[in-house]
């Protein structure tokens, strides 16, 4: 007796009739890809609004700054949520956490999940961020550090460039190095149970302050 199985596999098999053996993307025509890639276009300022509007409806809290202002800024956030210590990641600039009066735990190799769990907070930056779905990329480059260091903490403040922020995902994964370990987050985290009651901090920060720097306007 046929099963459900053998039907698909039966009708993939006679799909690819006229493709040569071994060589399943041969003959065939290129995939056309005229579509719209973003929904906003050509304005940047209308993209980095979409990106803020986005990240608060996930209930991140989002700050707009000039580079100028970011160091007393972050030292404020800091304080605001009462942090005594701060996560360090590697190639954060320093003039970041100048202002900053919390402890700083820099990433060399103390940084156990255990002694993770006893620091209030981490200040990262990022590899780049999406507009239409209020999302940020971290991919463990220059000023990210581990995955651990963002999940682990109960505060994270992100700091974005302007020039890291895309409209959509077909803009940004060009842009990203597949062999990186990447983190996609939309808002601070949350999980729902079968009553859809909202719980925050289960698989990572509860809090998360993201703050769009000032600058150069986004790419695409």
């Amino acid at each position: 007796m046929s099963t459900s199985r053998d039907t698909v596999l039966a009708r993939i098999r006679s799909a690819l009739t006229d493709v040569p053996a071994g060589d399943e993307e041969a003959g065939r025509p290129p995939v056309r890809r005229d579509y719209r890639f973003a929904h906003v276009l050509d304005d940047p300022e209308a993209v980095l609004d979409l990106l803020a509007e986005n990240l608060a409806d996930y209930r991140a809290r989002v700050h707009r700054c000039t580079k100028e202002a970011l160091p007393d800024l972050i030292a404020r956030l800091l304080a605001d949520h009462g942090s005594r210590s701060v996560a360090v990641p590697a190639g954060l600039p320093a003039d970041w956490l100048a202002a900053a009066g919390a402890e700083r735990r820099p990433d060399d190799g103390t940084l156990t999940a255990h002694r993770l769990d006893t620091t209030d907070s981490v200040v990262t930056g990022c590899a780049l961020a999406v507009a239409e779905t209020g999302t940020i990329v971290l991919d463990g480059g220059p000023g990210q550090g581990r995955r651990v260091l963002t999940l682990v903490p109960d505060h994270h403040v992100c700091v974005v460039r302007a020039d890291q922020v895309v409209a959509s995902v077909p803009q940004a994964l060009p842009r990203l190095d597949p062999a990186r370990p990447q983190t996609w987050i939309s808002g601070p985290s949350a999980t729902s149970d079968i009553e859809l009651t909202r719980v925050e901090g289960v698989h990572g920060p509860r809090t998360l302050d993201v703050v769009l720097l000032e600058g150069r306007g986004p790419r695409g």
